[in-house]
């Protein structure tokens, strides 16, 4: 069974975070942490260094409250998960490039994603999916509105990305030049979540659009094609940026697209979960 506990969440202020852990297959632990209810500016405004016009228009979303992976889907928590029965296709157990059971999954599409949380759902009956990337983004700020929740700008010290390419007046640092485990920098942002910036891009649910014209206001997955929201050939969205990337890419606001069938080395994601 799954416990909710509070624990205590270390970043620059001492915070606490709601949380609860599910069990998978083979004893593997997955931890939720509660994001509250809440508003903010989505995007980037025209006066942040290296910002694009896709993230723009900036826009006032509203959300209620939902639990967020702390950490991106470890290689052990997908390999227990693809043991589950099979719903719509088959996961390779062991897709990663890089291994390592507390490093993040990567080299999974955006279907394969969709298999696993369909799996996981029905395993521990509740609905986890996808975060939208409202959902996403208003996580990583954690009621921030700089670039990165950290402030102004980053460092490799605590997050892994191409060091050779820093934002603002950051120096440069250090290019890995492969993931991490997870919760390696030991810097959660204020809501508890770890990894938001860099070290592999996470896959939101939205089909992705060239801007936010017309976006939703309430944090709900942006569609555009019910009929056609799951063919391979749609464009989904990266949210996050990546240990092979530039700092620009991290932002907070920072949005790419990627092939729903899609898989590379630098393509991981994490979960949500909606408690009723």
């Amino acid at each position: 069974m799954s416990v909710v506990q509070v624990i205590p969440i270390y970043t620059s202020k001492s915070k606490t975070a709601r949380y609860f852990i599910e069990t998978l297959p083979n004893d593997v632990s997955l931890e939720m942490v509660e994001i509250p209810a809440g508003s903010f500016e989505m995007g980037a405004p025209e006066s942040e260094k290296e910002s694009l016009d896709s993230e723009r228009p900036q826009h006032e979303v509203t959300l209620e409250k939902f639990c967020m992976g702390k950490y991106p889907i470890t290689q052990a928590q997908w390999r227990s998960v693809a043991t589950l029965p099979q719903i719509n296709q088959e996961l390779n157990p062991d897709p990663s490039n890089f291994n390592g059971d507390k490093r993040p999954v990567e080299q999974v599409s955006w279907l394969d994603t969709m298999e696993f949380c369909r799996r996981l759902s029905v395993h521990t009956k509740r609905e986890y999916r996808l975060p939208s990337e409202a959902e996403w983004e208003y996580a990583c700020r954690a009621g921030t509105t700089t670039p990165f929740h950290f402030g102004e700008t980053i460092t490799t010290d605590y997050v892994n990305y191409n060091g050779n390419y820093p934002y603002g007046d950051a120096p440069k640092g250090e290019y890995r030049e492969e993931t991490t485990d997870v919760g390696s920098y030991k810097a959660a942002n204020a809501f508890g979540l770890y990894d938001m910036h860099g070290n592999v891009w996470e896959w939101c649910a939205d089909d992705w659009h060239d801007s936010y014209k017309g976006a939703p206001k309430d944090g709900s997955v942006w569609i555009k094609d019910n009929k056609n929201y799951e063919a391979p050939e749609t464009l989904k969205l990266l949210r996050g940026g990546s240990w092979f990337l530039l700092a620009q890419l991290c932002r907070s606001a920072y949005r790419s697209d990627f092939n729903a069938r899609a898989r590379d080395y630098f393509v991981g994601f994490r979960v949500v979960c909606v408690l009723r």
